[in-house]
């Protein structure tokens, strides 16, 4: 079993600490950029309850991108494969998460959910009357997933990055003029800026990574929260598109299905075995964080983490 005490994931914390200097928050969305780039925290969440922790794990972050699988589990359930499939494809891209390039291909489906141009037609999916009760339906899915019913959205971030989404709404336009959206730009803009502004830390994170590694089942519950096979989609996205375009390297050296989030908030769902949760806002070029990435390399090559 990976770390059997605080004591040892602390050693990992503060061997990978130097990576920080290496990197820089996400200061395009102002809300973001105030975060404190030397942050570093992790937790790993066991079926059996035990969990293990190092770091300030009670500090709170948005889910940014990592919300991108939560989304696309609960749109596959609410809307079935197929569906979701004709709208949005299932292959990597290898460009950077935010790239318009390959919406000018025909058909202008994008090509994956986990590129900003696929989570927002996902987003899109969501069924509701309203903004409010979309967002609400989300919300409590995300609640269910990580077992708080504390967990709201942080309204700060939220419009912080709505004043900022410029290309988010240039892609927006853009599918909305091939029929892939059908909405009012600004409400969808308004529902995924509350997605991805969901806060959370990494003790919720790290159970949230458990379901998806227990293939939907929360073990501290005992319910099936999501079918098997959705887990199964979602776990693939994650390896194959999951780290934005570093997933091949990520799959080479890591193995192990995760997501990322521009906040620096990685998922791990490692599979049958537990859950990750990490922080760390001090990013890569690529939108990863640094250190979180090394913290992985590091557990992975010790304790074989790798499924492949």
């Amino acid at each position: 079993m990976l770390c059997q005490s605080s004591e040892e994931l602390e050693a990992f914390v503060k061997e990978t600490m130097a990576c920080t200097q290496h990197g820089k928050v996400a200061d395009y969305i102002p809300a973001l950029g105030r975060a404190n780039p030397d942050d570093l925290s992790i937790a790993i969440q066991y079926p059996d309850g035990k969990c293990v922790s190092a770091g300030e794990i009670s500090k709170e972050f948005s889910l940014q991108s990592i919300s991108k699988v939560i989304s696309l589990a609960f749109v596959l359930m609410d809307r079935g494969p197929s569906y979701v499939f004709e709208r949005v494809g299932m292959e990597p891209t290898g460009d950077p998460f935010n790239s318009i390039a390959k919406l000018e291909s025909m058909p202008a489906k994008p090509l994956n959910p986990m590129i900003n141009a696929g989570a927002l037609v996902v987003t899109h999916m969501i069924k509701g009357n309203s903004v409010e009760e979309r967002f609400q339906r989300l919300l409590s899915f995300v609640q269910e997933l990580a077992g708080d019913s504390t967990i709201d959205y942080c309204q700060e971030v939220a419009e912080s990055e709505i004043e900022t989404a410029h290309l988010n709404r240039a892609l927006c336009y853009f599918l909305k003029q091939h029929g892939i959206i059908q909405e009012d730009v600004e409400q969808l803009l308004d529902l995924y800026t509350k997605q991805c502004a969901i806060e959370m830390n990494c003790l919720d994170l790290a159970r949230i990574g458990l379901v998806f590694a227990l293939d939907g089942v929360d073990p501290l519950s005992g319910k099936q929260i999501m079918p098997v096979d959705i887990a199964r989609i979602c776990k693939t996205f994650m390896v194959t598109c999951g780290m934005y375009n570093a997933s091949g390297e990520f799959a080479i050296k890591i193995g192990i299905p995760a997501k990322s989030g521009v906040s620096g908030g990685i998922m791990g769902a490692v599979p049958g075995r537990f859950g990750i949760g990490i922080f760390g806002p001090s990013l890569d070029e690529r939108g990863n964080s640094i250190a979180g990435i090394r913290l992985l390399e590091l557990l992975s090559k010790k304790y074989k983490l790798s499924m492949f």
